[in-house]
């Protein structure tokens, strides 16, 4: 689970309904787009914390005569890139703290619909409602276009940028290659006979070339290509042709996805019909679809227009109304306090394996240790004991029961999966969805169990039942 709250609110000028905002990741600067032309760079004083102070950047772009309603970020190159309802596509560049226009195209003859850089930010590209795609360089190059005989919603390149794929009104994803020759259709099994019935509410692609620090072990077995309907359902992908994806409903009716920057949180905004009144909501889920927390947003259309995470994935920015609000989100840390020792985990930039870091907070020294597939960590008394996934095995788990320092006491294996673990003196309890596994790991009357010569006093400290024999 994790937690969000609303923390801060930037009113535009002359209550003007904002469209559209991205934040960008690297540098902090957050672009939000909306009707009358309304195009702004601002960024607050304070990169971390409850939402910032005053705004250190706070500039207003002219060149659009329309309402903004795309904004796309390239991260590598720090270029910004909008496009209006009319059609105008203009990227930006910052020069001395500055934003001027650098390249400006039209091509008169349909709306943009989507646009997307590729993860180098070598290319963008560029779809029209009619089906006209077209493909550049970041330098301004125009590399390819075509004119698919069909309506395109949606555009989102494959991590490794060798793949492209298209959403259309009617749901359907199709991919192609990067030069733009037909590959396949999408398996949508969120469906029945893999037909929608429901229109695209977005997709997206998590690229993890920028994974920052982490707080949770990311799941493999997740999905990184979420493919979202306005209907409400979900289908979470491992790669464009996974057979066995994982969907689910979020009973919403959906407007937009992000994933967070390290690809293990879903951001879902869309409406829920309570009566006569919709009601705006962003709804959080793991990358295997759990759901973590329901956030509530005010507002008085009832739909949150867009979202976007900045860098370190504690902060969000929400376009309501005529409004951007700030969420703050506290991840649920691992971490747990014993026998004046303090244990906590993160994840490392470009590393696989979790941190845990044993403090003693009385002589104030630490102990480092490294694991993966970390899950949970829990403690009681002179114990904690740490759950991990192992790794290049199927469905298997291993408890390690370590004291204050670090060092593993004893351990034991199970093949039920540690959704929820809980830990007193005598004994760690682990629960799956249906199962029940208890390990008295030191009695009431003795040492640890570990230290135990008797065989016979070892039989019968673990078991296991299913919900239904109770």
């Amino acid at each position: 689970k994790m937690f969000a709250y609303l923390t801060k609110k930037i009113g535009m000028p002359n209550s003007t309904k904002l469209k559209s905002i991205a934040w960008n990741q690297e540098k902090g600067w957050i672009a939000c787009g909306g009707e009358d032309n309304l195009l702004k760079v601002i960024k607050l004083e304070s990169g971390k914390g409850e939402g910032g102070g005053n705004l250190s950047m706070n500039q207003t772009l002219s060149g659009h005569s329309g309402a903004v309603d795309i904004i796309v970020w390239n991260e590598n190159y720090q270029k910004l890139t909008t496009s209006d309802e009319k059609g105008l596509i203009i990227v930006w560049m910052v020069h001395k703290g500055q934003w001027f226009e650098e390249m400006i195209n039209n091509r008169n003859k349909s709306i943009v619909k989507d646009m997307k850089w590729t993860s180098n930010g070598e290319k963008i590209c560029i779809v029209y409602e009619d089906g006209a795609v077209i493909v550049g360089s970041v330098e301004g190059n125009r590399l390819w276009g075509k004119e698919l005989d069909h309506e395109i919603s949606h555009i989102e390149w494959s991590p490794d940028c060798k793949l492209i794929l298209f959403g259309t009104p009617k749901g359907e994803v199709v991919v192609h290659d990067y030069v733009g020759n037909f590959l396949f259709n999408v398996k949508l099994f969120c469906f029945q006979d893999s037909v929608p019935d429901s229109s695209l509410a977005d997709l997206q692609w998590f690229e993890s070339s920028r994974v920052g620090y982490s707080y949770r072990h990311i799941d493999k077995k997740g999905g990184a290509l979420c493919i979202a309907y306005k209907s409400g359902k979900i289908q979470l992908m491992n790669h464009e042709q996974d057979d066995y994806p994982i969907a689910f409903d979020t009973k919403l009716t959906i407007e937009k996805v992000r994933w967070n920057p390290n690809g293990n949180v879903l951001a879902v905004s869309g409406v829920i019909v309570d009566g006569y009144d919709k009601k705006a909501v962003v709804n959080f889920y793991n990358n295997i679809g759990d759901h973590l927390r329901t956030l509530r947003v005010p507002s008085s259309s009832g739909i949150i227009d867009a979202l976007s995470w900045e860098g370190f994935g504690l902060r969000m920015c929400l376009a309501v109304d005529s409004a951007i609000i700030f969420v703050n989100i506290q991840p649920n840390y691992l971490w747990a306090y014993f026998n004046n020792t303090l244990v906590f985990a993160f994840q490392k930039p470009d590393k696989n394996d979790m941190t845990v870091v044993f403090w003693d907070s009385v002589v104030n020294e630490k102990h480092v240790r490294t694991m993966k597939g970390l899950l949970h960590i829990k403690a009681a008394g002179e114990y904690c004991v740490i759950v991990s996934e192992l790794e290049d095995s199927k469905n298997e788990y291993i408890l390690i029961l370590s004291n204050a320092v670090g060092c593993p006491v004893e351990s034991k294996i199970i093949n039920i999966n540690p959704r929820y673990v809980v830990m007193n003196t005598t004994h760690v309890i682990v629960c799956s969805d249906d199962i029940v596994y208890f390990w008295q790991y030191r009695s009431q009357y003795s040492q640890s169990i570990s230290l135990e010569s008797d065989k016979k006093k070892r039989a019968g400290k673990e078991s296991a039942f299913h919900i239904e024999e109770i």
